[in-house]
């Protein structure tokens, strides 16, 4: 009987870095080559983190390596109905940059795996368009609204050492998830509606 190669891709679930970690702090690197094999493994084992972890994304210092990468997906539940905001499948992106698309923000809970147990209320703009490189070295474009929108700003705010809760304006909206579930409906209606007046 003839034996039958292979090859096994080793994937590793990466220890993902919390709040106040100097790692979170600092600008990432840019990635010189998107199609260097230490990257392709960093992607691999990326993806497996976040799986594992039940994530929308994951961005490379949170997983201790100071690189410009992120990884995110919008699943059917988080999806909307509009043009930009439909399901998007596991993207990868290299050295992203994002551009607004207006100046309309909207307020949506937000949590993070760099700091866990918590969510908050984020004003994120609300259309936008990114770019980036794929692993292969292929360039991205996309325009993307709501919760698609939500999830690339976060991820590549990692890039430039910004956690979530850097982005609030109102902390008495930072809770612990647990918490969410019991409200509070006014603040979140209070604080919405001074977002839309500034």
């Amino acid at each position: 009987m003839r034996a039958v190669g292979f090859i096994v891709r080793r994937m590793a679930i990466l220890k993902i870095a919390r709040m106040g970690h100097p790692v979170l702090r600092r600008r990432a690197d840019p990635v010189a080559d998107p199609t260097a094999p230490r990257i392709q493994a960093l992607v691999r084992n990326m993806i497996e983190t976040m799986q594992d972890a039940d994530g929308a994304g994951l961005a490379a210092p949170q997983v201790h390596v100071p690189l410009r990468v992120v990884i995110f997906h919008v699943p059917e539940s988080r999806a909307g109905t509009g043009e930009n905001d439909g399901p998007m499948p596991l993207t990868v992106l290299i050295n992203p940059e994002i551009e607004p698309l207006g100046a309309e923000t909207a307020l949506g809970w937000e949590g993070c795996l760099s700091v866990p147990g918590l969510v908050g209320a984020v004003p994120r703009f609300t259309r936008i368009r990114y770019s980036g490189l794929t692993p292969s070295g292929t360039r991205i474009e996309r325009e993307a609204a709501d919760f698609h929108a939500r999830v690339v700003q976060h991820e590549c705010d990692h890039l430039d050492g910004m956690l979530y809760p850097q982005r609030m304006t109102d902390l008495s909206l930072l809770m612990f998830q647990e918490e969410l579930r019991h409200g509070p409906p006014d603040a979140m209606r209070a604080a919405a509606e001074a977002a839309e007046i500034a």
